[in-house]
């Protein structure tokens, strides 16, 4: 009896369900790496541990050195983590409204908009701390607006896109570094929304950004389908029974709220959503079902990498994350950009 046919068939049909479950491993696997590195970055720093003293600490609560890393360290891990994951998680989101790979809260203002809000509401009202990731969103969604009211013509052109998210940002970055001449107080916040140095994050910083972040992304989990639907022409979105207007305003204000609450908290970090959705769709695909929770992972594991090298590299200096990430994205989108001018030709 030839079985070459039976045996075709199954190398088929193993090989169709190995391309479906080869995203779900990608995935797991970026959480098992994000795992591995944030007990790395626990245990490695100017104070060493191994795991079983760190574990062996965290347990009984006797360990001096234990007690400052779950103070210290921890905060900050966490902190660099959400706002890594809120960050690429919102230029998903963004690159599906405006069909446009090359959008980023970073590059197009959204996430210096954020900051300068923050700053005020800081520095003029210290007692409004806690509500300061709400105000950021007004500042985010300004420039949100601005941008994609300015660069709208028949379409988002990329580079009238970039061109215009440059020059908003510039303009917020400016008003925000004016706050330089009001005083220490305000220089501090600067410096902290622009330079992303997580050094001081407490536990109280863990708790806002876990509440309006985390709402964030649990939101943006539920717009994977919407976001997919988005990618069609707007004629045959609406033939599938989408409200275009009201799906773009929705996904676009998830996407400015976890931009700004990452700004507003984590500092000023550009590229993070603009380099882990396009790491994300070659090697999970398109489907924005899969790309989101891949972004928000990979997002993590890629800020609390910069943040992990920036405080060990150079010990004991710093070298902030929004340094390391810029010297990995300017490169990234000058290639992308010239990749965008050839498809155009």
């Amino acid at each position: 009896m030839d079985t070459r046919p039976y045996a075709g068939a199954v190398a088929k049909a193993t090989s169709r369900s190995w391309r479906k479950l080869k995203p779900y491993g990608l995935i797991i696997f970026t959480a098992l790496l994000l795992a591995g590195l944030a007990l790395f970055s626990a245990m490695t720093g100017s104070i060493k541990v191994s795991f079983g003293e760190l574990l062996g600490g965290l347990m009984s609560g006797t360990n001096e050195q234990v007690g400052i890393i779950k103070d210290l360290r921890f905060p900050r891990i966490i902190v660099s983590m959400l706002s890594g994951a809120a960050l690429a998680v919102s230029g998903a989101l963004l690159q599906a409204v405006m069909k446009n790979a090359l959008a980023e809260p970073g590059i197009i203002g959204i996430s210096s908009g954020a900051g300068l809000v923050s700053i005020t509401v800081v520095t003029l009202f210290p007692m409004l701390y806690f509500w300061s990731p709400l105000f950021s969103v007004l500042g985010g969604a300004l420039a949100c607006y601005l941008v994609y009211s300015l660069s709208w013509r028949t379409g988002l052109n990329p580079l009238r896109l970039i061109l215009v998210g440059i020059a908003i940002n510039a303009t917020f970055t400016g008003l925000g570094q004016s706050f330089n001449y009001r005083g220490s107080y305000a220089v501090t916040s600067v410096n902290q929304a622009i330079s992303s140095i997580f050094t001081m994050k407490t536990w109280e910083d863990v708790h806002i950004l876990a509440i309006f972040g985390g709402i964030g992304l649990i939101v943006s989990l539920l717009l994977g389908g919407w976001c997919n639907m988005l990618a069609f022409n707007d004629e045959t979105a609406r033939n599938l029974g989408l409200r275009v207007v009201r799906v773009r305003l929705l996904i676009s204000a998830v996407a400015v709220l976890l931009a700004s609450v990452a700004t507003a908290i984590g500092g000023l970090i550009m590229f993070v959503g603009l380099l882990v959705p396009h790491i994300g769709r070659a090697l999970v695909g398109s489907s924005y079902k899969l790309l989101i929770p891949f972004s928000a992972i990979g997002g993590a594991l890629l800020v609390l990498a910069a943040d992990t090298i920036g405080r060990t590299v150079l010990a004991p200096a710093e070298i902030p994350a929004s340094i390391i990430m810029a010297v990995i994205g300017g490169p990234f989108l000058i290639i992308m950009l010239m990749r965008s001018d050839r498809l155009n030709k």
